[in-house]
């Protein structure tokens, strides 16, 4: 179950308690501020450099941390790298300016479940903060396209698998681009449990196993790129 209990004011919601580090104050308030508006997601920390953000995230043991690249003291990448030894139960996504091929491989290969650049929505950082609280992983689609045709984080190739039906397609397109299976069953009437099956029957056509494959077989496909929805 990847929601807890957090306690806010004088009662208790269910939500993903989330850190947050970044060395400008600006960035730190309006990240906090966007997801403030968020429900489901409760920011339980803050920090403006890397070895305060790992020092609050073994007390605080957060499900998710969203953290800068470029910080004093540590840097996201070794935050990532330690957290993963001493609190192995925070994901971590980061949030970056950089888009070049190298940040976004070194920082998956890090231990990275996400990888967002700052010029993402409100909606996408929630989406990916649900995502990797899920179990998965989630890729700036504006960067997915470097794990195409290469082995990825999760050291498969881009496969050329066909044979999904239509449901199939649909439903592993929604989830490339972030969507959980309410939403999805949301936008195509069907049922939750119908959204898993044919997530469940796509994935085991394609033989894959993570979100990353999947990204990676969706910017390949087209499905991620303009007039995407």
């Amino acid at each position: 179950m990847p929601y807890t209990l957090v306690r806010i004011g004088d009662g208790s919601v269910t939500a993903i308690s989330v850190f947050l580090a970044d060395d400008h104050p600006l960035i730190l308030e309006g990240v906090h501020s966007l997801l403030a508006a968020a429900p489901g997601i409760a920011v339980v920390g803050e920090a403006a450099n890397g070895r305060t953000a790992l020092s609050r995230i073994e007390a605080l043991r957060p499900q998710v941390a969203v953290l800068d690249l470029s910080m004093p003291g540590l840097n996201g990448m070794e935050v990532i790298q330690a957290a993963a030894r001493t609190c192995p139960s925070c994901r971590c996504i980061m949030l970056s300016v950089h888009e070049e091929r190298p940040y976004v491989r070194r920082v998956m290969d890090a231990g990275a479940r996400g990888y967002l650049l700052k010029r993402s929505t409100r909606v996408e950082l929630v989406r990916a903060i649900h995502a990797v609280a899920r179990g998965e992983t989630f890729i700036d689609s504006a960067v997915a396209g470097y794990f195409v045709g290469g082995a990825g984080p999760s050291g498969l190739a881009l496969p050329d698998a066909d044979g999904l039906s239509e449901r199939e397609a649909d439903v592993l397109r929604f989830t490339a681009m972030g969507y959980g299976n309410k939403a999805i069953a949301a936008a195509m009437g069907i049922s939750g449990k119908t959204v898993e099956s044919h997530k469940a029957r796509g994935m085991e056509k394609l033989g894959f196993t993570d979100r990353v494959a999947l990204v990676r077989y969706a910017v390949g496909q087209g499905w991620l790129g303009p007039g995407a929805s």
